[in-house]
């Protein structure tokens, strides 16, 4: 990673600080009055140390000293303690703020740009690499911050005591940060190549864990164990270097500054045998002086060493963060929209010479022309790949388009999309159910739905006929990929769903694809009452529905081959020919 992207990663990474700044401030207030505590500390010390053992004073005459040291030490844990707390606060706003942006871009994106990727992938994203951002936002941010302050309070108190420990201070600081920056660049390298290797990692192990059936069936299970064995000994290799520059960088600045200190400690024992007589402002050392500076020496570089140490904090954040603003700042096209909200009680839709493009611009269907009128139902039919999904998407909402592609006379770019998609019923052939109960997911449009609507949208998609016979009804938890139901069942209750949205206009994409008879009987009876009256768009194999469809549109290679009723297209044409070669009770779909 060249050092100019690395500037605007980090530079990325401060602007989000703004967003818990009272936090931060928190945070670093705490640090420098833990600062001024630690230099009373030292200065009780040496008073201490110097009245018994040179003034030779009572040590109950010292007792109010020695109370005050206590308490002082009290007041230091207590900092010590909401420091991290305010700091872990700071770190967690932000993770929040920016897990919420990946998660809007994603709503965003749609469907057809996040299949593009392995879900581990988008996983490792979400939660491994947010959460590698905690440490820079609790940690290292303030600590800059600390680095700077306390050195400087040590320094105010260290000056008018003695000039000479207070230069030797000055001068050996630099070198602290100087050495860490230089380990700290390839530290940021080695964390991003890291993460990339983590995040295929994920998607690879999520993938072949969710294919496991399928792999043991083809007996590639051996096979694709070698290979995860193969990808997790990359991905220790790269965790193994990270360890070793932090690792590095940490000898170098504890070798420094034990350096620093050590000269300090040399130049004092000098001054008390008479050997070195300068760095004082006429009046001899004392104990009292040289035990203070020495106790406030290592304090000194200990805001710098913890930089040092927060610094792969940095490193690791710089690494996670590249993905993440990659993502946030890409622009693939999902369509432009608009805040047009007009009526959509009743649905028309016009499209001439549309073309149906992919995000990066690559045209997926058409030129295609066509007209539906309010309340009229359309059978899409087409081999796979025809372009059948490509269309439904850029109707969605999920794809951009060329041509003109109109909802009620307004282009569907100038629409507010969440207005128009409340306006969408829809149904797949693979329901999608989410961790929750049943009514969890049949209210999922509408969670304020009063308990009357959905007992009738059960009723209507026969999900009752089941949920009677679970023992917590409505309240039965569903599981991971629909865990606890059946096909049939889930796609009844994705009916129950759509019926509960109260749309328009309905698509239907093979709704009743893999279901069993009586489970496929009732799916076809509650769309057929839920569709009365309503524009729908129904990709389907099934002959009873093309024959029921006022109208009947034959997809091939991206383009509108036929369209009209069924009876005049099974005449002959395409449809015709299609119907001849295949089984008489499917398409070839």
């Amino acid at each position: 990673m060249d050092k100019s992207k690395q500037r605007a990663l980090t530079q990325w990474l401060k602007s989000q600080s703004t967003l818990a700044k009272p936090w931060l401030v928190a945070t670093i207030s705490i640090a420098l009055l833990s600062g001024v505590l630690l230099i009373a500390q030292a200065a009780l010390l040496a008073h201490l140390l110097h009245q018994l053992i040179i003034e030779q004073t009572d040590k109950f005459a010292l007792l109010p000293s020695f109370i005050t040291l206590a308490g002082v030490v009290v007041v230091r844990a207590v900092c010590s303690w909401a420091k991290e707390q305010t700091g872990y606060r700071c770190g967690e706003a932000i993770r929040q703020h920016i897990r919420q942006l990946i998660l809007n871009r994603l709503h965003a994106l749609g469907p057809v740009s996040i299949q593009g990727r392995p879900a581990g992938s988008w996983a490792s994203l979400i939660l491994e690499q947010v959460e590698e951002l905690q440490d820079f936002f609790a940690r290292y941010l303030p600590q800059m911050a600390i680095a700077v302050l306390i050195p400087f309070v040590i320094l105010v108190a260290v000056f008018p005591i003695n000039w000479a420990s207070g230069l030797i201070f000055l001068i050996t600081a630099p070198l602290v940060p100087f050495f860490m920056a230089l380990v700290g660049i390839k530290a940021a390298d080695a964390n991003r190549k890291n993460f990339k290797a983590l995040q295929r990692l994920s998607g690879y192990f999520y993938d072949r864990l969710r294919g496991l059936p399928t792999l043991k069936l083809f007996n590639r299970v051996e096979a694709e164990a070698e290979q995860l064995h193969l990808a997790s000994h990359t991905f220790r290799q790269r965790t193994m270097e990270v360890l070793r520059l932090a690792f590095l960088s940490s000898a170098v600045l504890e070798f420094f500054t034990a350096i620093s200190i050590a000269v300090v400690a040399v130049y004092f024992g000098f001054s008390f045998i008479g050997e070195l007589d300068f760095g004082h402002y006429g009046a001899p050392i004392s104990l009292f002086t040289g035990l203070f500076v020495l106790v406030l020496a290592p304090e000194f570089y200990q805001p710098l060493r913890d930089l040092g140490t927060f610094y792969h904090a940095k490193a690791q954040a710089i690494g996670a963060a590249e993905s993440i603003v990659d993502f946030l700042d890409a622009q693939p096209d999902t369509g432009t929209q608009g805040d047009e909200t007009p009526d959509l009680s009743a649905v028309a839709i016009n499209a001439h010479d549309l073309e149906v493009l992919s995000p990066d611009g690559t045209v997926l269907a058409g030129p295609m022309s066509f007209h539906i009128q309010p309340g009229e139902h359309v059978a899409l039919v087409g081999v796979s790949g025809a372009g059948k999904s490509s269309l439904l998407n850029a109707l969605l909402g999920f794809l951009p388009y060329r041509g003109s592609l109109t909802i009620n006379g307004y282009e569907r770019s100038e629409l507010a999309l969440s207005h128009w998609r409340q306006a969408i019923s829809w149904v797949g052939q693979n329901p999608q159910l989410f961790h929750g109960t049943i009514r969890d997911n049949i209210a999922l449009a509408n969670p304020d739905a009063s308990p009357e609507s959905i007992n009738h949208v059960m009723t209507q998609a026969y999900v009752d006929e089941f949920v009677m016979r679970l023992k917590d009804g409505l309240a039965h938890p569903i599981g991971d990929r629909n865990g606890g139901l059946s096909v049939g069942q889930a796609q009844r209750i994705a009916v129950a769903r759509a019926l509960l949205q109260e749309g328009a206009f309905w698509v239907l994409d093979e709704p009743t694809a893999s279901l069993d008879a009586h489970s496929e009987k009732l799916v076809i009876e509650s769309l057929q009452s839920a569709t009365q009256g309503k524009t729908c768009l129904q990709v389907s194999h099934r002959l009873d529905v093309l024959a029921n469809s006022d109208q009947v549109w034959l997809m091939a290679d991206g383009q509108l081959v036929q369209q009209g009723r069924y009876q005049e297209l099974t005449k002959t044409g395409p449809l015709a020919d299609m119907l001849a070669s295949a089984d008489r009770r499917n398409l070839d779909a």
